[in-house]
């Protein structure tokens, strides 16, 4: 007994060792010579460039007026943040100095170039399922891009998640290294699923995390949370009373307005503003997959409780709603056919955002509207939160709950938009 102890202890010990052995030196890989940009394919470049777009590289690796893939953008999460770091050619602040080999160990075992760990903020738990061939070619892009001299600033992270080391533990539990396969991927529901669960890393902000902030494997893409937004659920049962076609995902995610949906916003808003420049059968390949994951509309049944007389808030609802919505959508909810514009007036009856479990999307809506980003033309509605009170955009939200959507109104939703004012305007 007392041997069998002694050997459990000892495996004990060489697991530590192990773990400590991984932890705190990965290997570094050697430095070379920037390459030069014309020493790189220019068809691998332009298909780097398109993979760029479907991976929305520039999302998070673009600050605010900053030059492209300089880095710098502030990535929220739950214990702090984590900025997009320099992934242009520069030799001293980005990544000019990288081998094809550390880029590739970065995307696919979150390592940087000196063996330091990344945060998994940047989703290589998704970009590890990408082919070599992918990855070659988004090396040629990034390396041909204009070499920006910025350093971005360290995460903001409180102790002990600001010890990189540890990193190394979560990768452990929740890391499955590999390339994706090249094979089936012609096909166009295969290359949806490879798009959508690798460079589209969908999943990221798609599907509901664990304590230990990883994804939800049995909770595949059925929703989550980003930036004070619900992220709606992309498969199983949606919130929508009309299915998505494959058509409607398709202009959506290009950035346009899709029928009885709307328009990107929020945190999607900048990304469908980058999957405008990706390929239209790579969009339309995901669209095709993503419908294929529908498996109903999760719709309860209409709300029993409506009465003749409506409350004395939901009446108030109604008469804010035809003062300050109804031009572009009508009083019924439809679409408001006398308004300019084919942007105008979603049928709100169809609305996610009014049939979602909670009313956080349509507060945000309420509140700061929709512009398209960076300046781009876009799908506009404007925001009233300088124009209407916590209390009336509540008020609206009951009326709408009550005689559109048929549903109990939301709980505290006066508390719910509150808190969402005093968090401002997301940026992205």
């Amino acid at each position: 007994m007392k041997k069998v102890l002694l050997s459990i202890a000892g495996l004990a010990v060489l697991v530590v060792a192990a773990f400590f052995a991984f932890a705190l030196s990965p290997a570094e890989i050697d430095a070379i010579e920037r390459p030069a940009a014309d020493s790189f394919d220019a068809d691998l470049v332009a298909k780097g460039r398109d993979l760029a777009a479907l991976g929305n590289c520039l999302t998070c690796h673009q600050s605010e007026g900053g030059a492209p893939y300089a880095g710098g953008y502030g990535v929220e999460t739950p214990v702090g943040t984590i900025y997009g770091s320099n992934i242009t050619p520069d030799p001293e602040t980005g990544i000019g100095r990288w081998s094809k080999a550390a880029f590739v160990r970065s995307m696919r075992e979150g390592l940087g170039r000196e063996g330091e760990h990344l945060y998994p903020a940047f989703p290589y738990t998704h970009f590890t399922r990408v082919t070599d061939g992918d990855l070659e070619a988004l090396y040629a892009f990034l390396m041909t891009r204009q070499a920006v001299a910025k350093t971005v600033p360290n995460p903001d992270l409180p102790f002990p998640m600001n010890v990189r080391p540890l990193l190394a533990a979560w990768k452990l539990l929740f890391l499955d290294e590999g390339a994706a396969p090249s094979d089936g991927l012609g096909d166009e529901l295969e290359r949806g699923r490879y798009l959508v669960d690798g460079l589209g890393h969908c999943g990221a902000c798609h599907t509901p995390r664990n304590l230990f902030l990883t994804e939800k494997t049995d909770a595949y893409l059925r929703g989550g949370e980003a930036s004070g937004w619900a992220n709606p659920p992309l498969a199983g049962d949606i919130h929508s009373p009309s299915p998505w076609t494959a058509v409607q995902i398709a202009t959506y995610l290009d950035g346009g307005f899709a029928e009885a949906h709307g328009v990107a916003a929020g945190p999607m808003a900048e990304v469908a503003a980058k999957l405008k420049d990706a390929p239209a059968a790579d969009i339309s390949a995901m669209a095709a997959y993503l419908v294929s994951l529908q498996t109903g509309v999760a719709m309860p049944s209409a709300d029993n409780s409506k009465t003749a007389t409506p409350s004395e808030r939901i009446a108030l609802g109604e008469t804010l709603y035809r003062g300050a919505c109804a031009r572009c959508h009508e009083a019924n909810g439809q679409r408001a056919t006398s308004a300019p514009g084919s942007s105008q007036g979603l049928p709100l009856a169809q609305s996610t955002a009014l049939h979602a479990p909670d009313g956080r999307n349509f507060a945000q809506f309420v509140l700061h509207g929709v512009e398209a980003p960076n300046g781009e033309a876009g799908w506009p509605m404007p925001g009233f939160a300088d124009l209407l009170t916590d209390e009336q955009i509540a008020a609206i939200a009951d009326y709408l709950r009550h005689e559109l959507a048929q549903q109990s109104v939301w709980d505290d939703m006066s508390e719910r938009i509150a808190d969402i004012r005093s968090q401002g305007e997301v940026a992205r």
